[in-house]
């Protein structure tokens, strides 16, 4: 069986709610990340991802806001030992594609919706390949 700390990713970007969201954004570019975990000291507190960031540029409300703004608070997550399985079947039912993972109550990790079709599709090769 496949567990979370199989596939996620350890490299977390981190900010805080004070975090202006235009630079929070930036920093997920750079990054090449589509999601940010949003720490209160080592409390995570919200997670900002790129729909985020589109919702917040489709109302205009990017200039002067900060990451507090429009960041999903107190986010679903998962335990760095619970089955991939079950992972995919919280985003697939709560709709997100990034999910924090904990070990205890420390954020250890993110998982993506593309980490878990690795699990699903790692023997198969793209089409005219």
């Amino acid at each position: 069986m496949t567990v979370v700390a199989d596939v996620m990713s350890r490299d977390l970007l981190t900010g805080g709610a004070s975090t202006p969201l235009v630079e929070a954004a930036a920093a997920m570019t750079r990054r090449h990340v589509g999601a940010l975990l949003v720490l209160d000291g080592d409390r995570l507190i919200g997670i900002l991802t790129e729909r985020d960031v589109l919702r917040a540029v489709a109302t205009g409300g990017v200039e002067g806001t900060h990451v507090a703004a429009w960041m999903t608070r107190d986010p679903e997550t998962v335990e760095v030992s619970e089955a991939t399985g079950q992972a995919a079947a919280v985003m697939i039912h709560g709709g997100f594609r990034h999910l924090p993972v904990l070990d205890g109550s420390k954020p250890v990790g993110i998982v993506s919706i593309r980490d878990l079709m690795r699990v699903v599709v790692d023997d198969e090769s793209p089409r005219g390949v």
